[in-house]
């Protein structure tokens, strides 16, 4: 497989909202609240997921994290986002959002990539995200506590923490979903 960075998309009305937060921040929420607006949303471990499944793995965190680890060692921290901009190009929108940004060098990409490209950084506190974790019953979400600071680790690895700093919008996901939910349509009433 050979990634390549691509021109900057020229389309000057394309408007691209990138999403930051750490597992079962509510980052899921933000971009289902995006598409019953009708706004399309790319899914960048939905990328990571397709793979493991195509390589033949079941869709476990240590299968995802690892296939995530290999994908940026062999081509760089941005790899991801590199998949990612083929799949909003193919979306043909006005608008679009990115679901899962977990690094700077992302970030970064993307700044280089489109024009008008705006951050957004969930926050929900540790407690409450386990709490989520533990009732979603994803196959790839962990229980635990342990297993919940090694997974939050390997993100910041990824430049999680970093990328969350230089978010230009942060909302938080406490302490309701309605409460989330108005916020986020706030949100996209405002900025977009």
């Amino acid at each position: 497989m050979v990634l390549k960075k691509q021109a900057l998309i020229q389309n000057r009305d394309m408007k691209v909202i990138g999403v930051v937060g750490y597992p079962a921040s509510g980052k899921g929420e933000f971009s289902n609240i995006a598409e019953k607006l009708g706004i399309p949303v790319v899914v960048m471990g939905d990328l990571i997921r397709r793979r493991v499944t195509a390589a033949g793995l079941a869709i476990t965190d240590e299968n995802t994290g690892a296939e995530a680890r290999r994908l940026r060692e062999r081509f760089g921290m941005e790899a991801v986002a590199i998949l990612t901009a083929e799949e909003i190009r193919k979306q043909g929108a006005n608008v679009v959002v990115i679901d899962g940004i977990r690094g700077d060098a992302e970030v970064r990409y993307f700044q280089s990539m489109f024009a008008d490209f705006r951050l957004v950084a969930i926050e929900a506190a540790f407690a409450v995200r386990l709490g989520r974790m533990q009732s979603r019953g994803r196959s790839d979400d962990t229980v635990t506590a342990e297993g919940l600071i090694r997974r939050d680790e390997r993100e910041n690895s990824f430049g999680l923490a970093t990328a969350m700093a230089l978010a230009q919008t942060h909302l938080g996901n406490e302490p309701t979903l309605e409460a989330y939910e108005a916020t986020v349509r706030r949100f996209f009433a405002e900025g977009v």
